[in-house]
């Protein structure tokens, strides 16, 4: 049952990730190519999640999602922050 979790959250992720570029493709709003980019990060993650935890149990993937993670979120914080001086 957790795998099929993990999978879903990898997939809502990616899903949200080519929605909000899409959008940002169509608009050209900044704010959504900087969610774009965070989700792609999170997406990342959430895809090494799978495979650290489901297909390669011995080796620990955890500081490179952490990583991701950290970046995406970097990437959005940066994104609001010179949106909002701008």
């Amino acid at each position: 049952m957790a795998t099929i979790i993990y999978v879903i959250c990898a997939l809502t992720s990616a899903g949200c990730a080519a929605l909000l570029l899409r959008g940002y493709s169509q608009t050209r709003v900044k704010l959504l190519f900087w969610s774009g980019l965070c989700f792609v990060g999170l997406a990342l993650s959430n895809s090494l999640l799978v495979i650290d935890l489901v297909f390669t149990p011995d080796i620990s993937f955890l500081i490179v999602r952490n990583l991701l993670t950290l970046g995406g979120l970097s990437v959005l914080i940066y994104g609001l922050v010179w949106e909002t001086t701008r």
